[in-house]
């Protein structure tokens, strides 16, 4: 079930002992709730928020409440001969169905996390007086919500896959709204579309939204399907669009600032790369982390965190020639562990010291906070003159570097702590990041990197430890080490 609220009532309403158990457990915690105001707060909406910032819930009490019915769940207490609030009994005297007005229906679909809440629940004086208006309160000076967008004409463009918001300031905002925020065809061809078109009149844009997470990576379903098809045209194709989108980001004429926060795994974490600037959630778990399916990362991930240890290491010694072998072998080995590793962060400040956020990125502290702050940011830099980066060309590390991470490979699978599958895509991930057959030093450019990526990418797709690496993800959420 993808419906939170339906889960719930699945669940709670069950017949047996495990429903019995979570009714008295959620019933005793609805009506001490609903005695508490005006007692220790004003109104629903801030016990809710109390519970979802201080415990982490997904929803408070008032929330889950709704989820479950409010009148379903006045109607059971009523049998049983439980005494309910008269906060309860006066809200549902005066018309209203429910604690919120949900921005599509009674119910939330929730099964996009914060995206599915409303702005706020009105305190019990304005409830009971006008239940039938029901209308939010604004939201707090500092905080961007996007219900009003959407009950708005501020949508601008749309398809199953994500929409594109007028955020006002001369932002736009791109949402995701997928299952878990995956990026297929649809993401891919509008966010291309939307940032290579001059007619919308943004100056800038922000990839963010209020969903639990902000990517979990690729659509791994279609590229099964289309892999298992062996229709490797349209798998070039895709991963060529896939590049294609990334880059769009990266050399976007109008700056594109990516709010991340929850998950940004495998294609979340490349947009991040090639966002402008990042202002992330101070939780933010990212990670290129497609080696647990058989895989590299090829919509640019490889070749950012590439093109990011060399300049860093080059600019070390500019000018003195000195140490810059040494320097150029270490970065290039740091990002190979990095990617070979699928080392993940446990916050932003974990994925800068791991090269997915830059030094210029923010962090900030109140995920309430984070779509207000990157529009603020997306402001500054249009209003700065931001230019997009020239095309990079960095010197190929060469076969050199590449036996070194080869040899690192061969005694990591001797010591067995990989598969000799593991051991393979650490083969193809070391021939992309040292510039494939290109002699150390000479020109490498990003479309080159991209090619290598594609290259890799596809060859591994072709591998049947792949494919089941694949399917064991799709089927548990887990990746397994074949």
């Amino acid at each position: 079930m993808d419906s939170l609220p339906e889960r719930l009532r699945a669940v709670v309403f069950a017949p047996d002992r495990a429903g019995a158990f979570l009714w008295q457990t959620l019933s005793d915690l609805f009506l001490y709730s609903a005695r508490r105001i005006p007692e220790i707060a004003d109104s629903p909406a801030a016990i809710d928020e109390a519970m979802r910032w201080g415990y982490n819930w997904q929803l408070g009490p008032f929330e889950l409440w709704d989820a479950l019915g409010l009148e379903e769940v006045v109607i059971r207490l009523h049998k049983e001969g439980r005494e309910v609030p008269g906060l309860v009994t006066r809200l549902l005297a005066s018309g209203a169905k429910s604690f919120y007005r949900w921005s599509a229906a009674t119910l939330p679909p929730a099964a996009h996390g914060r995206s599915a809440r409303p702005a706020v629940a009105l305190p019990e004086q304005e409830v009971f007086t006008a239940a039938h208006q029901f209308e939010p309160l604004p939201a707090p000076d500092g905080v961007l919500r996007l219900d009003p967008l959407r009950r708005g004409d501020r949508e601008v463009r749309k398809n199953p896959g994500c929409s594109l918001f007028d955020l006002g300031h001369g932002v736009g905002l791109i949402e995701f709204h997928s299952k878990m925020n995956t990026i297929g065809g649809d993401i891919v061809q509008m966010l291309t579309a939307t940032l290579q078109d001059d007619t919308l009149g943004f100056d800038a844009f922000v990839l963010g939204g209020e969903a639990e997470n902000f990517s979990v990576g690729a659509n791994l379903l279609q590229l099964l399907l289309t892999i298992q098809n062996d229709d490797w045209d349209e798998a070039d194709l895709a991963v060529r669009a896939f590049q294609g989108m990334t880059m769009a980001v990266k050399r976007s004429p109008r700056p594109v600032v990516a709010a991340p926060y929850g998950i940004a795994f495998g294609g979340g974490c490349e947009l991040m790369l090639h966002a402008a600037r990042n202002v992330a959630h101070a939780e933010l778990y990212a990670g290129l982390v497609e080696v647990g399916v058989g895989l590299i990362p090829a919509g640019g991930g490889s070749k950012e965190m590439l093109l990011r240890a060399v300049q860093s290491a080059l600019s070390l010694h500019a000018g003195n020639g000195r140490g810059e072998a040494v320097e150029l072998q270490q970065a290039v080995r740091s990002a190979f562990e990095t990617i070979a590793f699928a080392k993940t962060s446990s916050s932003a400040a974990e994925a800068r010291a791991f090269g997915y956020l830059q030094p210029a990125d923010l962090i900030v502290a109140n995920r309430d906070r984070l779509l207000f702050e990157a529009r603020a940011e997306a402001r500054r830099m249009a209003d700065g003159g931001w230019q997009p980066p020239s095309p990079a060309v960095i010197p190929a590390p060469g076969p050199g570097v590449y036996a070194t991470l080869r040899l690192g490979a061969y005694l990591m699978r001797e010591s067995g702590y990989i598969s000799d599958h593991d051991q393979k895509i650490a083969l193809h991930l070391a021939r992309v990041l040292t510039g494939g057959d290109r002699p150390a030093g000479s020109p490498l450019s990003e479309e080159a990197l991209l090619d290598l990526e594609r290259e890799a990418f596809l060859s591994l797709c072709g591998e049947p430890k792949t494919q089941e690496r694949i399917q064991h993800m799709l089927k548990t959420g887990k990746a397994i080490r074949n």
